[in-house]
C-alpha cells in the first residue's frame, strides 16, 4: 500500500439542513434557551421512551446536576468503573464526594457486576454505569450486585443504544447524554439528562438555570411576565442555547439512520478483521443495541507483531487516525497524586488502557475508507 490518505477518528455528519435550522433563532432573536431546546427535549424524550429531558451544556455539566439534585456530597461515595473518560469520576468530586474506582470487564469495558459488591458501603449513594463506546453496560447485574443502590447512566457515547429492549436512558434513576462532536449526533457540546422521576427532574431543571423557579422561557409566554424568579437552590449556569437546540433536532432526527449506518460498518469491520489473531474485536449482547460511537478492538500484548503504539504509528502513516479507547482513571496524574493509585491496582483497567484501539467509524466515511483501513491493518498482521 503505498497510497495515502485523511481518514478521521470521527467527523460530525452535518450540511445544509444544519445550517438551514439556525437561521430561525438568529433571525428571532432567541439565542439562549428557548422554544428549539424545549421542542429538542420533547423530541428525544419521545424517541428514548423517558418522560423528561433537560438539555444542558455537556454531558459533564448532566452528570454533574444529577449528582447535585441527589444531593449527593461531603462524606458519600459513588461508585465509577476505572475506564472510563475522565469526567465520570471528576463530577463525583464536584460534588465533595468520594469516587470509588471499580475494574472493568476486559471484554465489554463497561463496569464489572461481580466486582461492585465488594466496594460497596454504609456511605455509597450511587453507581454511575458508563455505556462505553454504545454498548449499555449490564444493569440488571448491577442492580442484582447493589440492590436499592441507585444506578446513573453515563450515556454519552449511547444516544439510540438499547439494552434488553429498553432505551438507554431509561435503566437507571437518570442518564446523561453528550453531543459532542465525536458522538453520533452533535451540537457542538452539548448534553441532556434523563430520568422518569418529576421530582427530580424539576430539581435539575432549577439548578441548571441558577437554581431559579422560573425560566426566562416561562415568564417570556407566561401571563404575568413582570413576575421575578424565586432562588431557592444554589444552581448553575448549565443551560444549552437554542442555536445548539435547532441543530439537535435536525441530528437527532438522523440518529437512527446514522446508527444503522455504523452497524452495517461495523459488521464489515468484523467481518474481514476477524482472521488478524492479535486484534479482538468487539461484540455485542444478545439484546443489546449498540449505538457505535466508536469501533474499539483490543491489540492482545502476547501475539501482536508489535506494541500498539507502533501500530498507531503506522496507520497514522497511511492517513489513519486511531486513539486510545479511554483513559484508565487510576492511572491519570491527578488520580495517582489524590488517591495513591498504582498501575496495578485495578489490572482490567490498566490493561484496557494500554491495550485498546479506537479505529475510524463515523457517517462521513465511504466504502473506500472502510476498505483502505482494513487492508492497512492486514498488511501488519
Amino acid at each position: 500500500m503505498t497510497e495515502r490518505r485523511n481518514i478521521q477518528i470521527s467527523l460530525p455528519a452535518t450540511g445544509d439542513a444544519e445550517w438551514q435550522a439556525v437561521r430561525e433563532p438568529l433571525a428571532t432573536g432567541w439565542l439562549t434557551q428557548g422554544p428549539k431546546v424545549a421542542a429538542f427535549e420533547k423530541a428525544f424524550a419521545e424517541r428514548h421512551n423517558v418522560k423528561h429531558a433537560l438539555a444542558t451544556t455537556s454531558c459533564t455539566t448532566a452528570l454533574h446536576l444529577i449528582l447535585a439534585a441527589m444531593e449527593i456530597g461531603p462524606g458519600d461515595e459513588v461508585i465509577v468503573p476505572a475506564f472510563t473518560w475522565v469526567a465520570t469520576a471528576n463530577v463525583v468530586l464536584y460534588c465533595g464526594a468520594t469516587p470509588v474506582l471499580v475494574d472493568v470487564d476486559p471484554v465489554t469495558f463497561n463496569i464489572d457486576p461481580t466486582k461492585v459488591k465488594a466496594r460497596i458501603t454504609s456511605r455509597t449513594r450511587a453507581i454511575i454505569a458508563v455505556h462505553l463506546f454504545g454498548l449499555c453496560a449490564d444493569v440488571d447485574a448491577l442492580a442484582a450486585a447493589a440492590p436499592g443502590i441507585p444506578i446513573i447512566e453515563d450515556a454519552a457515547c449511547a444516544a439510540g443504544s438499547a439494552y434488553k429492549g429498553r432505551s438507554a436512558g431509561t435503566l437507571g434513576l437518570a442518564g446523561a447524554f453528550s453531543f459532542h462532536p465525536r458522538k453520533s449526533i452533535t451540537t457542538g457540546e452539548g448534553g441532556m439528562v434523563t430520568t422518569n422521576e418529576p421530582a427530580l427532574a424539576e430539581r435539575c431543571n432549577q439548578l441548571r438555570n441558577h437554581g431559579a423557579s422560573l425560566s426566562e422561557e416561562q415568564r417570556h409566554h407566561g401571563s404575568r411576565p413582570y413576575l421575578l424568579a424565586e432562588f431557592n437552590l444554589l444552581g448553575f449556569n448549565y443551560r444549552m442555547t437554542d442555536l445548539q437546540g435547532a441543530v439537535g433536532l435536525v441530528q437527532l432526527r438522523r440518529l437512527d439512520e446514522f446508527i444503522d449506518e455504523r452497524q452495517k460498518w461495523a459488521d464489515f469491520y468484523v467481518s474481514e478483521l476477524r482472521g488478524i489473531p492479535w486484534l479482538r474485536l468487539p461484540s455485542v449482547p444478545a439484546g443489546s443495541r449498540h449505538g457505535w460511537q466508536s469501533f474499539v478492538c483490543y491489540v492482545e500484548p502476547a501475539t501482536t507483531p508489535m506494541p500498539r503504539n507502533d501500530i498507531m504509528e503506522r496507520l497514522q502513516a497511511r492517513g489513519i487516525s486511531t486513539r486510545p479507547g479511554t483513559h484508565a482513571v487510576h492511572m491519570l496524574g491527578y488520580y495517582r497524586k489524590r488517591f495513591g493509585f498504582a498501575p496495578d491496582d485495578l489490572t482490567s483497567a490498566r490493561d484496557c488502557d494500554r491495550n485498546t484501539m479506537a479505529i475510524p467509524l463515523h457517517n462521513r466515511m465511504s466504502a473506500d475508507d472502510y476498505r483502505y483501513v482494513v487492508e492497512a491493518l492486514k498488511v501488519m498482521a
